[in-house]
């Protein structure tokens, strides 16, 4: 299966302040194996290594794979106490996994393929058609906590909601006995994503081959964000090759850090490896976008061969990633295609509400060319925004119609991949139906058929009991984006929007004005009364600006939804 991880001892997801573990992880034959020990005096370190041939010591490259600091896996968690207590059973003894119990019957154990604090992993055949797969096998004596019981169940509950996707490892069975866990997956055996990198010339990957691979990470992004599951720990180690093969396909693994979250929340626990990390992350405060950052990074690598962030030490690195921009200005740069360039920086920004999605960059045109926009998922991020636009005032409902009707087709194009995905029959609306399948997907999400009803009247602007392409577009605009990519461009889109309303061009949107536009009859103050700040009677375009960039929330509230069995973010 390859770069598997021991995830039983992984101690990610808690936000508490108690003492921390460290995290050695070892690599064997491509197998990695994550081995736990308390220390409650430091933040985690995870460091990679090969028993031959370290990861941190590799010398190919100029300055991007040398004289590295030791990565961090820097965590505040719950410390696990793997000593075992005198006359104290385990809790992974005492627990029934409901895994099933023929696993002797049905695999026979060969070949060692690694080993760390908490089991093994090697490879097993299948004894009913001699197929070869990888098998983790947990020691239940070594569980002593409930922590490390619920790492072991969650690991599998992840493996089992990402099933059949073609970048994630596969996943067949678990299994358990009186002593063992047993995870049956996929033996992977092309060896590393960072091994091919490092086996190529100046470490760099061409541009088509690199978009391929990117484009591969992102689908695994997008797959997750929609099960409500962050990765947390993306990085070149954590993807293996099928087989040698160069075409083959790259698998997601490692899912040790992984974990879900709760619709409108946020980690505040800070997870991941040094040189992948999110400025959120380190500001306690990451969700899913951080997945993109960390891809990102390992595009700016694939590229050009060196990191975006270095420093010789973990404080030096995390010191670049919250004040410093990547440097575009360095070969080879220079001849990597303005494309490229545009991808890379649209998915290093350091704001996450301005940073693409990962369904977002799937539709960007470095990505897609050549693809096909059908292979393009779902974006979590757009039937976020279609929920969000039922708890919009009025007046911020036709502020983003106004400005959806500047965009142009480039800048819509992401939107019309969405679009199309939601349009299931390709007559150029979205039904009821259609929008309920559509909300559907978004897992964490159990939506009520009165609230899908509720969001499609909102969004559809003339009543038909359809949602077009313009309507769609205002419902699911990205305004943080549009700010942030092009500042220039999103001043002129803005003011073009505030003068669909200030009819007479004095600089102000007033009553009459509004009421003009919007049809609306009787009283206008209260659709004043949120934008007008100054109290003044009357909208400025600065005043309109900040309508648009602000979470503005009518009386009309849309319920947030919980998620059994997560923890708490």
């Amino acid at each position: 299966m390859g770069n598997i991880c021991f995830s039983s001892t992984k101690v990610s997801g808690s936000n508490s302040n108690t003492p921390s573990t460290t995290t050695t992880t070892t690599t064997v034959n491509g197998h990695r194996n994550r081995r736990s020990s308390a220390n409650p005096a430091s933040t985690t370190t995870n460091t990679s290594r090969k028993q031959e041939g370290s990861h941190c010591n590799r010398q190919k490259g100029k300055d991007n794979h040398k004289n590295q600091p030791q990565q961090r896996n820097c965590q505040k968690n719950v410390k696990h106490n793997t000593r075992r207590q005198s006359g104290v059973i385990p809790c992974g003894k005492k627990t029934d996994f409901g895994y099933d119990k023929d696993f002797d019957k049905k695999f026979t154990i060969g070949k060692l393929l690694g080993h760390g604090q908490f089991g093994y992993t090697y490879v097993a055949t299948d004894r009913s058609n001699g197929n070869r797969a990888a098998v983790k096998r947990i020691e239940k004596k070594k569980m002593v906590v409930p922590i490390a019981v619920e790492d072991v169940k969650r690991e599998v509950k992840i493996l089992k909601a990402l099933a059949g996707h073609e970048n994630v490892v596969e996943f067949y069975n678990a299994f358990e006995d009186d002593d063992y866990v047993y995870i049956v997956m996929e033996l992977c055996e092309g060896g590393e994503l960072l091994d091919r990198i490092l086996a190529k010339k100046d470490s760099r990957y061409t541009e088509k081959d690199a978009a391929i691979i990117v484009g591969q990470m992102l689908k695994v992004a997008a797959q997750c964000h929609l099960h409500g599951l962050v990765h947390r720990d993306m990085k070149p180690e954590n993807f293996l090759f099928k087989s040698p093969k160069e075409d083959s396909p790259l698998k997601a693994t490692d899912f040790g850090l992984s974990d879900f979250i709760r619709p409108g929340k946020k980690f505040q626990d800070i997870v991941g490896s040094a040189y992948y990390v999110a400025p959120e992350v380190l500001k306690r405060k990451s969700g899913p976008e951080s997945d993109v950052w960390s891809i990102g990074v390992i595009t700016f690598i694939l590229l050009c061969g060196r990191r975006p962030f270095w420093d010789k030490t973990e404080d030096g690195i995390f010191k670049e990633v919250l004040r410093n921009k990547p440097d575009f200005r360095r070969k080879p740069w220079p001849t990597i295609s303005n494309s490229a360039k545009d991808f890379v920086k649209k998915l290093l920004v350091k704001d996450p509400r301005a940073r693409l999605t990962a369904a977002q960059a799937l539709s960007h045109p470095w990505v897609r060319e050549g693809g096909d926009a059908s292979e393009i998922p779902l974006d979590i991020s757009v039937l976020s925004n279609m929920r969000q636009f039922v708890k919009y005032s009025r007046l911020k409902q036709f502020a983003l119609r106004a400005l959806a009707s500047t965009l142009d087709e480039e800048e819509l194009a992401d939107v019309r991949d969405q679009f199309s995905a939601i349009d299931v029959d390709k007559n150029g609306v979205i039904s009821l139906e259609e929008m309920r399948q559509a909300l559907a997907k978004d897992l964490p999400w159990k939506m009520k058929e009165s609230r899908v009803l509720e969001i499609l009247q909102a969004i559809d602007s003339n009543t038909d009991g359809l949602v077009d392409f313009p309507e769609f577009v205002a419902a699911t605009l990205h305004v943080h984006q549009l700010e942030e990519h092009n500042l220039t461009k999103w001043q002129q889109r803005s003011r073009t929007a505030f003068e669909k309303f200030d009819v007479d061009r004095d600089g102000f949107i007033t009553p009459d004005e509004l009421r003009m536009h919007t049809g609306l009859k009787g009283s206008i103050d209260p659709l004043l009364e949120e934008a007008d700040i100054d109290k003044d009677g009357k909208i400025s375009l600065s005043e309109f600006r900040r309508l648009l960039r602000t979470a503005s929330i009518s009386s009309r509230m849309v319920t947030s939804p919980t998620i059994r069995g997560s923890r708490k973010s």
